[in-house]
């Protein structure tokens, strides 16, 4: 499992640990993730994601799990959100229908 968001596509940063002597030795910044779950309303369950704070924010943001999906570009989406993504949209478009 990689260490990066599948909203904001944050990811582990490099960079330098740098003490009172002004010596530098490499160090890594890890991103903020959280596992959580988010409940998808058109599909009646949880979906679990692990998302940085700010991804998750995001998604609260644009109306919840199903909202963001629908507006989400499925270039953008690993595969396993991707066949999310077909759910959700089959599963609108038959409460519309």
């Amino acid at each position: 499992m990689s260490r990066r968001c599948v909203v904001t596509g944050k990811g582990v940063q490099s960079g330098h640990k740098v003490s009172h002597a002004n010596n530098k030795t490499k160090r890594k910044f890890l991103p903020n993730l959280q596992e959580t779950s988010l409940f998808s309303e058109s599909l009646g369950r949880g979906v679990r994601l692990r998302l940085s704070t700010n991804g998750i924010r995001t998604i609260e943001h644009k109306g919840g799990l199903d909202a963001w999906l629908v507006e989400a570009s499925p270039a953008d989406l690993p595969s396993e959100l991707k066949q999310v993504k077909k759910l959700v949209v089959k599963a609108v478009a038959a409460r519309a229908a």
